[in-house]
């Protein structure tokens, strides 16, 4: 079965760090530019952060810069997203996303077309 699985979201306490692992299953991740999306109850998803599928380019949303930072591990198929300084407001579920031979700032602009792989996310909590 083809999919992307997150992990690694939890309950933290404001400032607190966690860190996301998206996981391919059934085929690799070399050659996809992966995305990390969110979703706040009541909002839009919105792009987090993105790495380029061959340069290893990376965008970010610009209320993010300085806090976050994505990574890939393509010989463990991973990509994670280390979230540091947590605040109430990242407080959202996150997803994961590839779309084959993109570019970063393209995926994280253009998310909702075009995707190839969704995971189901994974629910971060930041409160007190």
């Amino acid at each position: 079965q083809l999919q992307l699985v997150e992990s690694g979201g939890g309950l933290v306490q404001p400032g607190g760090s966690l860190r996301l692992s998206c996981a391919a299953s059934g085929f690799t991740l070399d050659g996809y530019a992966i995305g990390w999306f969110r979703q706040a109850p009541g909002k839009e998803r919105e792009g987090v952060s993105c790495i380029s599928s061959s340069d290893g380019r990376t965008y970010y949303a610009d209320s993010l810069k300085g806090r976050f930072t994505i990574s890939r591990d393509n010989a463990k198929n991973t990509v994670y997203l280390q979230m540091n300084n947590l605040k109430p407001e990242d407080t959202a579920i996150y997803y994961c996303a590839a779309r084959k031979g993109d570019y970063a700032i393209r995926l994280c602009a253009t998310h909702y077309v075009g995707i190839d792989y969704w995971g189901k996310g994974t629910l971060v909590t930041v409160s007190s």
